[in-house]
This record gives structure tokens, sequence and C-alpha cells, in this order.
């Protein structure tokens, strides 16, 4: 039995589909490992992929150099590339709460860092019946993460990212920073970084460029985004 004595996580989600959200956060955790931090990642659920080597985990992993065995990296993969509800439903599964919940532990238990990624935007179904809605909000709140949120540089940045930040805010969600991605520093894009500053008070922690193969963050400052797992003696894994 392996346990680490106070882990961390951290949540990265992205403003919705297509933002980047993964290419950030393999950067985010390739900085951070190359820096000689333990670090771990983890997904609840992803669509669109035949496996996990071939998914967004997959690619984390890859990018990141992670040594995490593939099957710690998610607990649903689906090959229709549709809502993780509708593509657990078709292929006749359940996105199990409890399950992502313990596997998530099991992960954050073994590693002092655990990154976890979302899918698509922070409104994202994952199990839906009459009497029954499980959100992708639900597993920040489970697992009570901080969040970093990606958004890209592109116009329309500034509604989708103070509607995000909004909308975690009212859920009692906190949010540490938003990460602008796709960034070629253009005027329009520079205005973007200050209202998204502006309207939200939350701060742009780094903008990134296409092709970029490292964040320009400060290792101390990503590290200060991670906040301890709510009772880590609960955290056993055999």
């Amino acid at each position: 039995m392996t346990t680490i004595e106070c882990p961390k996580g951290l949540y990265i989600l992205g403003t919705g589909t297509d933002v980047g959200k993964t290419y950030i956060t393999a950067l985010w955790l390739k900085k951070l490992r190359e820096s000689g931090h333990d670090v771990a990642y983890y997904k609840a659920a992803v669509s669109g992929a035949p496996s996990i080597s071939e998914s967004d985990a997959g690619y984390v992993k890859q990018v990141a150099g992670l040594s995490q065995a593939d099957e710690t990296l998610l607990s649903y993969v689906f090959d229709e590339a549709v809502s993780p509800h509708l593509a657990a439903r078709h292929e006749g599964k359940v996105i199990d709460r409890t399950v992502v919940n313990r596997n998530f532990c099991h992960v954050a238990n073994t590693h002092a860092y655990t990154t976890v990624e979302g899918s698509g935007g922070i409104i994202c179904p994952l199990h839906v019946t009459d009497a029954e809605l499980y959100m992708l909000e639900d597993v920040v709140k489970d697992l009570q993460l901080p969040t970093i949120v990606v958004a890209t540089a592109a116009l329309g940045t500034i509604n989708s990212t103070v509607l995000t930040i909004h909308y975690l805010q009212s859920k009692g969600i906190s949010v540490k920073g938003i990460i602008v991605n796709q960034y070629t520093g253009n005027p329009m894009e520079a205005d973007n970084c200050v209202m998204m500053e502006r309207l939200t008070g939350i701060p742009v922690l780094d903008k990134v460029g296409p092709g970029e193969t490292s964040l320009h963050m400060d290792v101390d400052k990503m590290l200060a985004c991670y906040e301890d797992i709510a009772n880590p003696h609960t955290y056993v894994v055999m």
C-alpha cells in the first residue's frame, strides 16, 4: 500500500470544446514533471476516441512524459464524438459517480500533485435519467478542487470566458486563473485579456502561442494553484 501524506489537486477546464484544454493540460504537466515534481493526470470520461492511448489522456501522457499506467488516466472512454452522457447511453453504459470519485482518489493518493482535465465546457452532462443529473460541475464539487479556465484568444472569448467563470463561482467553485491559448499578441487579443481580467477579477496566468512547447509561467505560481485534497487520509490504495 502506498500513500501520499497530503496530496494536492487542480482541475483544468475549458470555455468549450476545441479551445485547446488538452494541449494546455499536457504543457502544464510537462513543465511540472520536468521541474522534478511528482505529478499525475486524471479525466473522468472522454468521447471520440477508440482507446485510451489514442484519447486526450494518451496525448497528455505522451507530451508530458508521464509514467502512469493507461488504465489510471481515464475511467470511461467512448468511441462516438458526442457528449459523454449520450456516448455512454449509445454503448449501453453508465458513467458512475462513485467510480469517478474512487478512481480519482486512487491516483491522487499516490502522487503529490494530481491534475484533472474536464470534458468540453463546464456545462457537460455525464449521466442523465428522469431522476438523476450528473454533470461535470458535480465532479469538480465532489473532488473539491480549484480550477484553471482555458480560453482561446479569438473573437468571442470575452463572452465565453466571463460566463464560464461566473457560472463556476455561482456554484461555489474556486477559479485560480485563466490561461489564454492560441495567443499571437495582436491588439484585439491583448484587449481580450485585459477585459477578461477586468470583468471577472481573475488573472490571466499565461498566454500561449500556436505550437509552443512550454508554458511561460513560473513553476512556483503553478504549484500555488493546487489545493490540499479534502480528507487525504481516506484515500487508500491497495
